[in-house]
């Protein structure tokens, strides 16, 4: 069984919510289904659970309902399960195919009869204003792939060895050598099999690379089916594009995506929707440029340019080719696998509660990453995938500008811990140590 920080949050809600539904959210098979019936087997003695999708029956019939007593009553007609006042547990799974009914659930909320949980995906684009209206009816739990401690832990790490790459990282001390191989052997496999729980499963089988690639194509084919099922008619094709560039893109120089790779595309205000439909359905992480590293960041975005990573790093690696594999497991990349490094990193930021950004100038270069914390400070951020990470101009160039706000710097590649100066050298590993949440 694949442990998940979110667990935490589901009962954190149970506890201390009082007359508000859960919904869990996020992209398809992060395991949000699975955790949520874990959960939900411990912490309540009934359980009842309608999937939309595999339940067409229920789905018509929830579909029909005209008020809040009408859905609980076709709900209790549907449920094979007699609900219990005050004990029962409702799970409404992909709940994107009946999105009418979620008005209905605050009221059944209000009630206090039943706890309810929601779940889907697509969410972003399919149940717009769920969040925001009415305000304080349901405490949302965004999932994400398995983060690399949790990964990690599937490996059987003891907890407190994070401890102490955390006290390395606080305290800017070299990790002890055996704990730091261990940990860069991990990182490595991470990039090839990610965080999807069924990628880790098949990798925790040990049979080889093959099974567990076999399971990230199946995903990745599953989200471009998504597109074609849910994304509007007229866009589809652009998105299809769009998504299916995803490891071309990233394997370019820079990583920063070229409007003139989509056939009759010229301008950013043509596709802006398609970019933001697929960030909606948590296919994809945008990494928006700043024009300059200065508190706020949000005021000083620009959209038209942007980087586009996929939603899980072993995903994407699942992409290229497997004999080119071999140099990522060794940390020394046969190709241009920069892009797989800035993946692992924007996949880490976005679970631990950072916005993407990163900082171009034609002057100055480019930094990778510009992340900004909820007391304003601003942190640059290197990803090197190679041996020449002390080489680091733009980074050096930008700490030394007048009036930048960039308070700390660090590189993260392939060494240990070492200071040098304004720059701090870290383990790529330890992108999973920052977090804003």
């Amino acid at each position: 069984m694949l442990r998940r920080k979110a667990l935490q949050r589901f009962q954190f809600w149970k506890q201390h919510a009082t007359h508000q539904a859960l919904l869990v959210t996020g992209a398809r098979q992060v395991g949000k289904t699975f955790l949520i019936r874990l959960f939900a087997s411990k912490a309540y003695p009934v359980v009842v659970e309608f999937n939309l999708v595999d339940n067409r029956v229920a789905r018509d019939s929830f579909n029909q309902a005209t008020s809040a007593d009408d859905l609980l009553l076709r709900i209790s007609v549907a449920s094979s399960t007699q609900l219990v006042p005050r004990h029962t547990l409702i799970f409404i799974d992909e709940i994107q195919e009946c999105p009418q009914i979620v008005t209905f659930i605050k009221f059944l909320v209000d009630k206090g009869d039943y706890d309810y949980v929601l779940s889907g995906s697509l969410l972003g684009v399919e149940l717009e204003g769920v969040r925001s209206a009415p305000v304080g009816y349901l405490t949302e739990v965004r999932m994400y792939p398995m983060d690399f401690e949790e990964f990690c832990w599937s490996q059987g790490l003891p907890d407190d060895v994070f401890d102490r790459v955390r006290q390395s990282f606080h305290e800017t001390a070299s990790v002890v050598d055996f704990i730091h191989t261990r940990l860069t052997d991990l990182f490595h496999a991470y990039l090839l099999v990610g965080g999807m729980p069924d990628a880790v499963n098949a990798y925790k089988q040990g049979t080889g690379i093959d099974q567990v690639r076999i399971a990230q194509q199946g995903i990745w084919d599953f989200y471009a089916s998504d597109i074609g099922k849910y994304a509007p008619k007229d866009r589809r094709l652009v998105i299809k594009d769009i998504f299916s560039l995803i490891p071309s893109e990233l394997s370019s120089q820079n990583r920063r995506f070229r409007l003139s790779s989509i056939p009759q595309i010229k301008r950013y205000s043509q596709v802006a929707d398609e970019f933001l439909w697929l960030t909606k359905a948590n296919m994809a992480l945008a990494t928006y440029n700043v024009n300059a590293p200065v508190s706020p960041l949000l005021l000083n975005e620009s959209h038209s340019l942007f980087k586009l990573f996929a939603a899980d790093v072993g995903l994407l690696s699942s992409q290229y080719p497997k004999s080119a594999l071999l140099g990522l497991l060794d940390g020394i990349p046969t190709m241009n696998f920069g892009g797989v490094y800035e993946n692992f990193a924007a996949q880490e930021l976005t679970a631990h509660g950072f916005a993407l950004r990163y900082f171009t100038s034609k002057r100055l270069g480019e930094i990778d990453f510009m992340i900004e914390d909820r007391q304003g400070l601003i942190t640059a951020l290197e990803l090197k995938s190679g041996d020449s990470y002390r080489t680091h101009a733009a980074l050096d160039a930008v700490m030394g500008t007048s009036g930048y706000d960039v308070s700390q710097a660090y590189v993260l590649g392939e060494t240990n811990v070492e200071q040098q100066g304004r720059v701090t050298y870290l383990p790529a590993y330890m992108t999973s140590l920052f977090t804003n949440e």
